[in-house]
Order: structure tokens, then sequence, then C-alpha cells
């Protein structure tokens, strides 16, 4: 096709609301146009890229020996409700209903879908293993749609599932599917990093999240350019202290701090700095009670890592005033470590720091 005749729309000046510089070149160039919050209409131009990716991911999806299929966007709430999701999904299942008030979602993943297929066709362990995958649009209601095509609601995505008769044959698939991944990075051109990532609400054993290193995003992750080693912030593991606990230079005291309830008001008031201070948070433990996580004064709670402790289920939930005032006999903001007749977990951190 002839230039003239292609449709070409271009930006001089991005619009206010773009913040990645890849969202602002997407927009200037005329790749993709905004519809509305997370929404985004790919442009002539922007589709042929788009386009092109899919082609590249196809192309070593089908090498691997996975097998492409095509599943329907809407899914019925029956499929959901059976494997008990449909609840626990979270807000970001966009669910409808139709004339006959029927419950469906737009699917944000396909799970229950693959599974109904598999135990519908597939008649035989002679048929195994077997991964179908697919390039399809997804939506999941973002609470902040940001970062242009990104961190957007509606999105294509490119998802498979495979299925096996032993644990030895999966293992072997998720190999082959992490050297896919890797000959599509490079393949792309880009720069990245495999990191071993927690499973969320799509569930399972393990995961590998394949990141594209860039100085802007909204993930982080922690890996040595001298290694293989990488992960995501949420699983990745703190250096242990490579120093015991010193003895304590003078013995515990009582200080009032009246009216100081944060880190920072007790810091300030005290002259010391936060990574000399401890931080007590109070939350609900698996069996009903109260459990106490300890911290450095200048550190934060990882929810993710706290929901894999076996003393807390995996949703952490911190505890109410009541629950705070019964186990404590406090505050929220007078809590402090010493004296807790519920059970403490000590970040490592913590546990080596003396006169504190």
């Amino acid at each position: 096709m002839r230039v003239s005749q292609f449709f070409l729309s271009t930006l001089k000046e991005a619009p206010a609301e773009a913040e990645l510089v890849s969202h602002k070149l997407m927009l200037r160039a005329g790749l993709i146009r905004r519809l509305g919050s997370g929404l985004y209409s790919w442009m002539p131009l922007g589709l042929k890229v788009l386009r092109k990716v899919e082609n590249i991911v196809r192309e070593e999806m089908d090498r691997s020996g996975a097998i492409e299929l095509l599943m329907p966007a809407v899914i019925p709430a029956e499929l959901w409700q059976e494997t008990g999701r449909w609840d626990v999904f979270g807000p970001q299942m966009l669910k409808i209903r139709d004339r006959h008030e029927r419950d469906f979602c737009f699917g944000p993943t396909h799970e229950e879908v693959i599974t109904d297929i598999a135990r519908r066709e597939i008649k035989s362990y002679r048929q195994l293993p077997i991964n179908f995958y697919q390039i399809q649009t997804k939506f999941r209601d973002e609470i902040r749609p940001r970062f242009g095509v990104m961190r957007a609601r509606e999105f294509v995505m490119k998802d498979s599932y495979s299925f096996h008769a032993d644990r030895a044959s999966l293992e072997q698939t998720y190999a082959v599917m992490h050297e896919t991944y890797s000959r599509i990075f490079t393949r792309l051109g880009l720069k990245f990093r495999a990191v071993a990532a927690d499973t969320g609400a799509i569930g399972g054993s393990g995961s590998h999240e394949f990141h594209v290193l860039a100085d802007s995003g909204e993930d982080a992750i922690a890996f040595c350019p001298n290694s293989d080693y990488a992960a995501n912030v949420e699983l990745a593991e703190a250096v242990s202290p490579a120093t015991p606990r010193p003895a304590p230079a003078q013995p515990m005291q009582k200080i009032a701090t009246p009216g100081k309830h944060s880190i920072e008001e007790v810091c300030d008031f005290l002259k010391v700095p936060a990574e000399k201070t401890v931080k007590t948070l109070l939350v609900e433990g698996r069996d009903g009670g109260v459990v106490a996580l300890l911290l450095r004064g200048d550190h934060e709670l990882n929810e993710v890592k706290a929901g894999k402790l076996l003393q807390l289920p995996e949703a952490v939930r911190f505890a109410s005033d009541a629950q705070i005032f019964a186990a404590a006999g406090c505050k929220a903001g007078s809590l402090g470590p010493v004296g807790l007749d519920i059970p403490v977990i000590a970040d490592r951190a913590v546990a080596v720091m003396s006169d504190f």
C-alpha cells in the first residue's frame, strides 16, 4: 500500500496522562489511541507491530510442540463456581449477567475453560502430555491502569495450559516453555531476566516471570549480575545478617512517648534513626487468634511473604482495634514487642538487634 493511502495520525505532544517514555512515543507515533481508563484502540500502524509480535510468539510456541486453539472470552459462572474461584478471584474479574439472569465473566484467565475441554475430550493417558495455547483478548479490572498498554484493563495475552500423567512430564514441559519464552524475548531483541515469582490468584507450586530490564515500570526485581539468580521482590530472600546478635550495652528501660504513635514520630521524639527501632504489627492468625510480626523500623511488611508463613492465612489481615486491645492491652500506636502473650515472629533483621 502506498503511504498516501495509509492512515497515519500522529501527535506533536503526548497527552498529560502518559507517564512512561514508551507510552508517550506510542501515542505520538499513532500506534495506539486511548478510549477510556485502561482501554486502547490499536491503530493501523500499531496493529502491524502487534501482529509481528504475535507471529514471533506463535512461531516459537508451534516450534515447542504446543497446539493453538481459541476459547470464548465470556465464561459461564458455573465453571468458576465449580473450582471455587468465583468469589475469591477478586474485583479484577468483570462479572456480567445476560438477559436470562445467568452469570458470566469476561475471562481474566482460562484455566477453568481449558480444564473443562480436557476432561471432555481427553480419553486416555496415551494422549498426554499435551500443551494447548491461545492468543486472545483478556480483561482485568485493574484498580489503577497506567503505563499505556503495559498495564491496561483489556489486553492481548498468550496463555498456555498443559496436561500430564505425572510430575516428571510436567517439569519437562515447564523447562521447554522456559526455553521457548527465552527464545521469544531474544528474537524481540530485549534484555530480560526470568525471575522466581509468586503464583498469586492463578495458583500453583512454582512460577517464573520474564521481566524486561528497564528504568521505568512498576515491578521491581532482585538479581545478581554475576549469576543466574533473579526473583521478584515478593519472593526474593534477604541476606541473613552475617554478625551474631550483640549483647545489650545497657539494661532495658521504659521511656514515655506521649502522643507519639508512628515510627516517624517516635524517632523524631527520641532522636534515633528508624533502623534502631522495632515495628510491631498485629495480624489475624490462621487459627483465628492474633500473631505479632516484628520488623525493623525502616522496613515495610511484605504481605506476600507474610502470607506464606504457616501461622497466617494467605490473605494477610491486620488485627482490629478490639483484637489489639484484647491481645496487648493497648492501642495500635502503642504496641511493642515486650511482654506479648501471643505468637511472635521476628524478621531476620530484628533477630540480631539489641539496644533498640
